[in-house]
């Protein structure tokens, strides 16, 4: 039975003050790196066997931490990037209101679709799923990325809760069908005060 375990990267500035990320490179801030580490030090009390991370640094970062402290093999995968936000990147939601007005998510700004996301998405844990049957792997990823797909692989998972920093969402595959053990948990975070 294959066992994911999915993993937003830690905090950046821009998340701070709520600024669109998408697929700009933002790196961790200090306290982004303080969550890596107790996530780390979390799962080195379970046992993983290898980790597949996002391209962009915040993510290849968050993985990278964890990798280093289990001793496990990590992967990049661009298939695994935050939603493309367009013209929406770097941008505040006050920004938007000014440049487009209170309805600016009605334009068309280049952001990149949910079926994009989902096609990219689900062939990318198809062929991890490939690679390493019964196995337990870490995904660090992005929090559109991880909350559109996780209600295509568990059908009727609700998603509605803002996915944290550093949250663990853990998903088993059971015959042909995922099931969710655990969602947003961040429980790690509570020992380091963050």
């Amino acid at each position: 039975m294959t066992t994911i375990g999915w993993v937003r990267h830690g905090i950046t500035d821009w998340n701070v003050v709520r600024r669109a990320q998408g697929q700009t490179d933002i790196p961790l801030n200090d306290t982004g790196r303080a969550q890596a580490r107790a996530l780390a030090e979390r799962f080195k009390n379970e046992q993983w066997d290898a980790i597949y991370t996002s391209d962009l640094s915040r993510a290849k970062e968050t993985a990278a931490t964890i990798a280093e402290a289990l001793n496990i093999p990590l992967y990049a995968d661009e298939r695994l990037r935050e939603m493309g936000c367009g013209k929406m990147e770097g941008t505040t939601e006050d920004e938007r209101i000014r440049m487009w007005g209170e309805d600016w998510d009605q334009f068309e700004l280049g952001i990149e679709t949910d079926e994009s996301m989902i096609l990219r998405g689900t062939e990318a844990v198809r062929e991890i799923c490939l690679r390493h049957p019964g196995q337990r792997i870490l995904i660090v990823s992005h929090g559109a990325l991880i909350s559109t797909l996780l209600p295509v692989l568990v059908p009727n998972m609700d998603v509605r809760e803002h996915l944290h920093n550093t949250s663990v969402t853990l998903i088993r595959k059971r015959d042909e069908e995922w099931v969710c053990d655990l969602y947003n948990c961040r429980r790690h975070l509570d020992v380091v005060n963050l």
